[in-house]
């Protein structure tokens, strides 16, 4: 844990001591574009390298705003761009010149009328009927999840919470929701697959699934009924899902019956899932943190869903953090989402990142609305993050070199 703090930590200072050595200590090149661009350009390198942690961006803290506006135009990096302007600005205003002052209050007053605008826009349009879902909420204490003592009642407390969402056209259960290796679950999950199709509900399932003729074990979601498809987790947790240790700590851990067993990534081209008669485009746990993973899949799609357990969390902030994760990959791809956590937060968001419907957290129950499928492609979904990336770079150049340049001299012939 203090490894990973340090290791977060480094990315600020490194902003600092850039800013600090290179950069001018004060004026426009400081506020509006070097200290901008570098604050997006570590943000975008925090969320790929050694796997990359993309969390807690700055871009989400306008999720609830007018800024909200960019999201499907330019993504979360987009939105922190803007709001590392906004801030810059600030500065400007108690600490610049009159000039630069009435400049910010220009730049502030350009990009918040902007987002007014792009607020009212629609970037995608309505492609179907609605369509009834129910998502089941089981709320297993991580603790007791995977205790063989607990099994038999995790899998009666699914029948039962299923049998209740019967009816709904689509039920979607939450990430690894069933505590055994779906390989070994069709005594549980067929009988419960021709219930639901005699109710004319189709089921989609997180859970765990081992491919024997490769030895390796993976984390996804299936869709049953005929026929039956699945999507692997693409992005998986370090330390979590898959240990980048040496050999040697590897042996430690089975000695210790720690667990050593890495799950292996899916495929990054997979076909899409199918239920209901939709498309979907999936993600399983903290994989919705990449607003760029599930771009591809939005050309045939029509709703999103994401499966996750954030009962690692507890009763903390992180699970709140991540329904605005949830909500931002929406308003991006202009899309309804079907989010469904194990102990919480089980939600319906609109195509605005509007939670329209959610459960309490560490309740059992079953949440049930409609979503209607969206297709279209908003301009983020079609470009992605290059162009903001590429701005950001621009920037921080343009503010590494005016400095450099030789000053004309008056006086001289």
């Amino acid at each position: 844990m203090l490894g990973l703090i340090a290791i977060m930590g480094a990315y600020s200072a490194f902003i600092g001591y850039v800013a600090a050595r290179w950069l001018p200590r004060t004026g426009a090149l400081r506020w509006f574009i070097g200290l901008p661009g570098l604050w997006v350009l570590i943000e975008w390198f925090r969320g790929w390298f050694l796997s990359g942690f993309p969390w807690l961006s700055l871009g989400y803290a306008g999720i609830n705003s007018w800024l909200a506006g960019f999201a499907p135009i330019s993504g979360v990096y987009g939105l922190s761009l803007l709001s590392a302007l906004t801030a810059g600005a600030v500065v400007a205003c108690a600490f610049g010149t009159r000039r630069l002052r009435w400049t910010a209050v220009a730049m502030v007053a350009l990009i918040w009328s902007a987002a007014w605008a792009l607020n009212r826009m629609a970037w995608t349009q309505p492609a179907g009927a609605p369509l009834t879902v129910a998502l089941v909420q089981g709320s297993i204490p991580q603790d007791e999840k995977w205790q063989i003592a607990e099994r038999e009642h995790t899998f009666a407390l699914y029948r039962q919470l299923t049998g209740q969402a019967f009816g709904a056209r689509l039920i979607v259960l939450p990430e690894a929701s069933l505590p055994q290796l779906a390989n070994d679950l069709e005594p549980y999950l067929g009988p419960l697959e021709r219930d639901a199709e005699a109710r004319g509900s189709t089921l989609v399932v997180g859970l765990l699934r081992y491919q024997p003729e490769t030895d390796r074990y993976y984390n996804s979601l299936f869709a049953l009924g005929s026929p039956r498809s699945y999507y692997d987790k693409r992005r998986l947790v370090p330390f979590g899902e898959f240990f980048p240790v040496p050999a040697a700590v590897r042996e430690w851990l089975r000695l210790m019956s720690l667990p050593y067993i890495d799950m292996t990534p899916g495929a990054e081209e997979q076909p899409l899932l199918q239920a209901a008669g939709t498309k979907l485009a999936a993600t399983i746990c903290y994989e919705d943190a990449w607003g760029s993973l599930g771009l591809s899949a939005l050309r045939d799609a029509g709703l999103m869903v994401n499966v996750t357990n954030d009962a690692w969390f507890g009763d903390s902030t992180a699970s709140h953090q991540h329904l605005e994760v949830a909500r931002m990959r929406s308003l991006e791809a202009g899309r309804y989402q079907m989010r469904v956590a194990n102990d919480g937060i089980t939600a319906i968001i609109d195509p605005r990142g509007t939670v329209i419907a959610r459960l309490p957290r560490f309740k059992a129950a079953v949440l049930r609305g409609s979503v209607v499928p969206y297709m279209g492609l908003t301009p983020y979904a079609s470009i992605g993050n290059w162009p903001i990336v590429a701005l950001c770079i621009m920037l921080l150049l343009l503010a590494l070199a005016v400095p450099l340049l030789p000053t004309r001299r008056t006086g001289e012939s």
